[in-house]
């Protein structure tokens, strides 16, 4: 790391504390020169405490450590951000995060859309939604759609036609993400199973 912590304000430096798996920010904290390399050393982040004036490690009291993953510098080297695996919530309130924020795993788009696809399946307006339509129809016709959809990506994909080969492939991803909420479940439910199958 180039950090020349004697030109920053009083010697600190500002660090980002973000969930190296669901890339949530978790919180703001501040290091020195002792700080960063005693959190290097022990592989556990610890800070300047501005307030306590002395280094503290975080979960020294709560137990809810930030086990270190990976430090970066940004481009003007005065901002660390700090990748962790961390061992229960984050903030002192008991939260997950400082901004009072689940820490949970998303996935951007798709996860905007498994909300949609839920609100459309409570608010079952069948006329107006072709979503709430299918779970009207139940798990047979949803399990229906996506073998066909999956035929259809098939045969797109022995094709030359990207465009209609990536238009089958979103067809597939929706209705499978349906599917998914029918046997009550999400996206992230699969991505764990992926992970345990991991080597």
């Amino acid at each position: 790391m180039n950090v020349d912590f004697s030109k920053l304000a009083h010697g600190l430096i500002p660090a980002i504390i973000q969930d190296s798996e669901t890339k949530s920010v978790l919180m703001l904290g501040y290091m020195n020169a002792e700080s960063y390399q005693k959190t290097l050393d022990t592989q556990k982040v610890t800070f300047f405490s501005r307030s306590k004036q002395r280094l503290w490690t975080k979960g020294e009291e709560s137990g809810n450590f930030l086990n270190l993953v990976d430090i970066k510098n940004d481009c003007d080297n005065d901002t660390f951000l700090i990748q962790v695996k961390p061992e229960g919530p984050t903030c002192h309130t008991g939260s997950d995060t400082c901004w009072q924020e689940a820490n949970n795993q998303e996935y951007g788009f798709l996860s905007i859309l498994e909300k949609t696809i839920k609100l459309r399946r409570e608010n079952a307006d069948t006329e107006k939604s072709y979503v709430a339509s299918l779970f009207e129809k139940g798990i047979n016709k949803i399990a229906q759609k996506v073998g066909e959809e999956a035929v259809e990506v098939v045969i797109e994909a022995k094709d030359n036609n990207d465009h209609l080969f990536l238009d089958e492939s979103a067809d597939l991803l929706f209705h499978y993400l349906i599917l998914l909420q029918a046997k009550g479940f999400q996206l992230n439910d699969v991505v764990e199973v992926l992970k345990g199958r991991q080597k």
